[in-house]
């Protein structure tokens, strides 16, 4: 119940400093910032998610073409199989 008495109160507060004409141009401007709040924090999320997305499907294609050589992946680096690709190929090349 206190929490419901002191929001009252700064509202009480801020209606006083600003009047009730201001109201609505300072609720606007507030839903502003909060929005754009809102969407810098969720910024380097959504990089970070999009990068993580990017890493897996390259390394699901690098897999998949690893598999289709028939070069060995189970328990290897991903850079290890990609070295073992490029490699295959270079021999398939100079044949």
């Amino acid at each position: 119940m206190t929490g419901n008495t002191e929001l009252l109160f700064i509202l009480f507060i801020v209606l006083l400093l600003f009047g009730g004409r201001k109201l609505p141009e300072l609720a606007r401007s507030m839903g502003e910032a909060a929005r754009e709040f809102n969407k810098a924090t969720q910024e380097p999320t959504r990089y970070v998610d999009e990068k993580v997305r990017k890493e897996d499907e390259e390394r699901k294609a690098v897999i998949d073409a690893a598999k289709k050589l028939g070069i060995q992946v189970e328990g290897r680096d991903i850079n290890d199989i990609a070295q073992d690709i490029v490699k295959f190929t270079s021999k398939e090349e100079s044949s």
